[in-house]
């Protein structure tokens, strides 16, 4: 198995670097449009670097950049101005590059001559594809795989890499071009005020075949594939109404990116769409990542997480496999296409990496959510299967030495270190600093498999199984007291990270906890202070929580785990703080969300450092932060839903909406919000709540959920 090694901590492109998404095909390249050879800027496409050189020069030295226009989450247009012209003081010439990523790329490139004397120029697109697994870009390194070939073909270059048994390459084609040595030359003479035009397009090879163009030359790019794509999406998402200019900018932008993020299979084109985890190193589907992403993205489309479910349940573990950590029932943590990977395991649709301790259970959770919006009765019928083999592989793998709680440890030195969602090898420690020592019993993993529980004892009970009903309920109830005897710590007020292998608590103060708020497995007795200790000085930086506090060992606050600010991590704590009632505290995290989304341009990044609000003005970037990233598009939007508080319930024919809007954001209208095959409207107005267009039998319920109701079936409690 080719590394998740030790860290998932990504590479940083290059400073001012713009990146351009769209489902597994992503670029990354300078402000000028150009693609700088040695680093880790490229065109990739299924875990593959098509282009790792790309330059565009006139008259012997390229265009000097002016601006960048962004498009759709997939495009940009690059805006630069050639040399001044021999007797010119300035530059007559305008160069546009649009830019237009999907599948491969389309680049439509055009020459003005702003001149009234016509102009002679000799263009030249220089163009290399090393065709790098993904993860050798990653690392930096810097080696060939099987052997290469460069061929000029009409109109074009053909790069194809054989390794072993498999082939995988690149076309490169524009009109009107002269070939030679990886360069595209044009001899043109622009006429005074006129313009001259090329296209190119970059299609990829799959096993010797040449995938069709996401954008071809004989469509308008409005109407090519992508385009009607993010168009329908974002016709179809719910409108938002807001006067508060920071929730109304970053909802737009989570629209976007999530739209962009969405991976579609071409071959099943009916089939909804699964989640990518993020750009530029993660633009496959993570079992967590898309899981967690899906489930805070319901509120805007729910067909995500139907995607999402689907995929993982095709590859749900069969089999043991020391390798890939497959175990028969486990949700698989990530999916990779690349020649390397491919050679190990026989599954067609790429290479599947289980080392995740909580996506099995998440797997269960959001199929337990998604029918509580009162969706897709067949495919919980079809899911239910995968469902209950997962829950069987935490009976029978996921607890190791059967104390009851799920435990990880990798199985090879290829595997990750730490599988929870603080995966880097440093991520679990001791107040002292001190690195926990696998197996390690998360406290958050404990709280996905109690509401996993929960979920399925509903199933049971809408089924009339009471029998299962029963056994679930059980199982839910001994895990939660277990749970809060063994993970609490009252000298500290506060519950551990997780338990290590000699079964002490790793008694960090940390954010995990807050994920177990989540998913109601804490004592209500106990909320309080674990509410206190989430928001206090040494947790709370101003612009969120971090993920450890400022008090412990390995606190450092540009770390990725350790002192970091995360945002989909302080939209599940915001949500666990709302769901016990701490609604001010819950508030807070929200608004300093929208805080530093502003300060990000509207965008989230996946993390970024913790540094104390007191300390600089603008929360401080992580040099190495995804973005766009799924999670942290998402957060935005689930934040909205903890603010309105807003639980359905459809097959019990109840939802609960009881609005706590801060009066920073003013009123709020949402329109076109899609629950159970109707339309909502919405309206938060001096608050008053007034809402229309509910289903047919579907009561409003205008008080917050209470958290044991949430958890367990009706009549139950654990």
């Amino acid at each position: 198995m080719s590394e998740p090694a030790a860290q998932e901590i990504p590479a940083a492109p290059s400073p001012g670097a713009v990146t351009l998404v769209e489902g597994t095909a992503f670029c990354v390249c300078g402000p000028g449009g150009d693609i700088t050879p040695g680093g880790t800027e490229g065109i990739f496409f299924r875990d593959t670097r098509l282009l790792s050189h790309w330059e565009l020069q006139i008259d012997g030295g390229p265009a000097e950049p002016m601006a960048v226009i962004p498009g759709e989450p997939f495009s940009a247009t690059f805006v630069g101005r050639g040399r001044p012209r021999p007797g010119q003081a300035e530059s007559t010439l305008l160069v546009t590059r649009a830019r237009y990523v999907g599948g491969g790329m389309r680049e439509d490139i055009v020459v003005r001559n702003l001149s009234r004397e016509p102009a002679g120029l000799h263009l030249v697109l220089r163009a290399e594809s090393d065709l790098a697994d993904l993860f050798d870009v990653k690392a930096g390194l810097s080696r060939e795989r099987g052997t290469r070939s460069v061929t000029a073909v009409e109109g074009g270059l053909l790069i194809v890499s054989q390794f072993r048994d498999r082939q995988r390459g690149v076309r490169v084609s524009a009109t009107g071009a002269t070939v030679s040595c990886g360069e595209l030359a044009f001899r043109v003479a622009v006429p005074p005020r006129g313009t001259w035009e090329t296209t190119v397009l970059v299609q990829p090879l799959i096993d010797g075949t040449e995938l069709e163009p996401h954008f071809p030359t004989h469509h308008p790019i409005e109407h090519a594939g992508p385009a009607r794509r993010q168009n329908a999406w974002e016709r179809g998402s719910p409108t938002v109404s807001t006067l508060h200019p920071g929730l109304r900018t970053a909802l737009r932008r989570s629209r976007a990116d999530l739209g962009s993020l969405r991976i579609f299979d071409h071959e099943r084109p009916d089939q909804p769409p699964a989640i990518a985890a993020g750009a530029p190193w993660f633009m496959t589907i993570f079992g967590r990542d898309s899981l967690i992403s899906s489930w805070m993205t319901l509120p805007l489309d729910q067909s995500p997480a139907l995607g999402t479910l689907r995929v993982l349940a095709e590859l749900q573990g069969e089999r043991v496999d020391p390798l890939s950590e497959e175990e028969p029932g486990k949700i698989m943590h990530e999916l990779r296409h690349g020649v390397d990977l491919g050679l190990l395991h026989g599954r067609p649709r790429g290479v599947a990496y289980y080392g995740s301790v909580d996506a099995t259970p998440l797997f269960v959770m959001l199929l337990g959510e998604l029918r509580r919006w009162g969706l897709y009765d067949d495919i919980v019928e079809e899911m239910l299967p995968h469902a209950d083999r997962a829950l069987q592989w935490i009976e029978d793998y996921g607890d190791l030495d059967g104390d009851g709680f799920v435990e990880y440890r990798r199985k090879t030195d290829l595997g990750l270190v730490n599988q929870g969602w603080k995966d880097s090898f440093d991520g679990i420690n001791f107040a002292d600093g001190t690195l926990a020592q696998p197996p390690i019993a998360l406290a958050e993993a404990q709280g996905y498999v109690y509401a996993a529980y929960v979920a399925r004892a509903h199933f049971a009970r809408e089924m009339g199984d009471e029998v299962t009903a029963a056994h679930y309920v059980n199982r839910a109830a001994a895990l939660k007291r277990s749970f809060n005897e063994a993970f609490w710590l009252p000298d500290k007020g506060w519950y551990a990270v997780g338990l290590d292998r000699d079964k002490r608590p790793i008694d960090a103060l940390a954010s995990n906890m807050g994920h177990c708020l989540l998913t109601g497995i804490l004592d209500c007795d106990k909320a309080p202070a674990v509410a206190d200790r989430l928001m206090s000085p040494e947790m709370f930086a101003g612009w969120g929580v971090r993920t450890l506090a400022s008090s412990m060992g390995a606190y450092n606050p540009m770390s990725y785990h350790n002192g970091s600010i995360w945002p989909h991590d302080n939209a599940v704590v915001a949500a666990g703080l709302m769901r016990y009632g701490f609604v001010e505290q819950a508030q807070r995290i929200a608004l300093s969300l929208l805080d530093a989304a502003e300060s990000f341009g509207g965008r989230l990044p996946e993390l970024f450092c913790g540094f104390d609000r007191s300390e600089y003005r603008r929360p401080v970037p992580y040099p190495t932060s995804c973005s766009p990233q799924a999670w942290a598009a998402a957060t935005p939007v689930h934040l909205l839903r903890v603010l309105l508080r807003f639980d359905p319930a459809i097959p019990h024919g109840k939802v609960w909406l009881a609005p706590v809007l801060p009066p920073e954001l003013g009123d709020l209208r949402i329109d076109r919000f899609n629950l159970a095959g109707s339309r909502v409207s919405i309206h938060v107005a001096d608050g008053r709540l007034e809402v229309t267009g509910l289903p047919p039998g579907i009561e409003l319920v205008e008080e917050p959920r209470a958290p044991l109701t949430a958890a367990l079936p009706p009549g139950e409690a654990a």
